[in-house]
C-alpha cells in the first residue's frame, strides 16, 4: 500500500544549518499495516509524514501509494489517497461549524459540489450512529459548535473525519500527545477500533514506548533518518520497554534518553 524508496530530503542545504532529515530513507507497508513509529527529536519522524502527504518535495528517491507514483504530486492531490490526524486538536475541525457539518464536509471530500441541501435525514441518522463508537455522547450534540467541544473530544471527531472515507493509508502524527491520559487513552482504543474495523493502513508516531507497542502489528523507529529497528509479528507482541531499549542501544550504539518515551 506504501512504497518509500531511497528518498533523501536536506534542509538548508550547503549552509551552517543543513539537517539531512530523511537519509536514503526506505519503507514497504502492506495494506493492512498498523505501523507504530518511535525515535528521538530529529529522528526523521514529522518529515517522513510531511514527505508521504507532500507537504514539501523530496530531494531524490519516490513515494508509491497503492501502486500509483505520487512522488511528483502536490499536497492537495495526494490528500485523496490520505487521512490525516495532527498533535493538535485544534487542527483538522473547523471551529465555527457544527459537528454534522464538519462530517459532511470530510464525507464530500473530493467530491463535486451541488446546489442540492445539506444534510438529509438518513445522511444525519448514519453521523449519530458513527459518533456513537467514540462513546462521548456527541451523537446528541450534532449541530453543537465543534469550537465549544474539549480537546479530546475534537481530536476524536477529527480521528472519525480521517477515517470517513477509508482512506488509502492513515497518517496519525503524535495525535495523543497534547491530550491528558486518560482521554490520550479513549482515543487511542477508538484508533484501534477505526483501524481494525475498516483495516486501514496505517502509520502512528508516538513518543510513548508502551503505546508503540501495545498498538499495531508492527514498530520501526528511526534515527538520523533511516529505520534502525523494524519489529513485527510474535516479536513485537511479546516486546517490553526494556527489551526494546536494549535492542535501540544495539541497533544504535548509544542509549535513548526521552523521559517522556520511557515514562509513558
Amino acid at each position: 500500500m506504501l512504497e518509500i524508496r531511497n528518498v533523501t530530503k536536506v534542509f538548508n542545504p550547503g549552509t551552517v544549518n543543513e539537517k539531512v532529515a530523511l537519509n536514503n530513507f526506505s519503507l514497504t507497508l502492506e495494506d493492512g499495516d498498523f505501523v507504530t513509529v518511535i525515535g528521538g527529536n530529529g529522528a526523521g519522524k514529522s518529515t517522513m509524514m510531511n514527505a508521504i502527504a507532500g507537504v514539501w518535495a523530496v530531494d531524490s528517491g519516490q513515494i508509491i501509494i497503492d501502486g500509483e507514483d505520487v512522488t511528483k504530486l502536490s499536497e492537495h492531490k495526494r490528500a485523496k489517497f490520505l487521512g490525516r490526524v495532527f498533535q493538535d486538536p485544534m487542527t483538522g475541525t473547523a471551529a465555527t461549524m457544527g459537528i454534522e457539518e464538519n462530517l459532511a464536509l470530510a464525507k464530500r471530500r473530493g467530491r463535486r459540489r451541488t446546489l442540492r441541501p445539506g444534510i438529509g435525514k438518513k445522511e444525519r441518522e448514519e453521523y449519530r450512529e458513527l459518533l456513537k463508537i467514540l462513546g462521548l455522547g456527541l451523537e446528541e450534540r450534532l449541530t453543537s459548535k465543534v469550537g465549544l467541544l474539549s480537546g479530546g473530544q475534537r481530536q476524536a471527531l477529527t480521528l472519525l473525519m480521517a477515517a470517513l472515507q477509508k482512506p488509502k493509508l492513515l497518517l496519525l502524527d503524535e495525535h495523543t500527545a497534547a491530550l491528558d491520559p486518560k482521554t490520550a487513552a479513549k482515543v487511542l482504543e477508538t484508533t484501534e477500533y477505526i483501524v481494525n474495523k475498516d483495516k486501514l493502513t496505517t502509520l502512528m508516531i508516538t513518543h510513548n514506548m508502551k503505546d508503540a507497542i501495545t498498538h499495531g502489528n508492527r514498530l520501526i523507529m528511526l534515527k538520523d533518518g533511516k529505520v534502525i529497528l523494524d519489529i513485527k509479528g510474535e516479536e513485537k507482541k511479546n516486546l517490553t520497554v526494556e527489551e526494546l531499549l536494549h535492542k535501540f542501544g544495539e541497533a544504535s550504539g548509544e542509549e535513548f534518553t526521552s523521559d517522556k518515551a520511557i515514562l509513558g
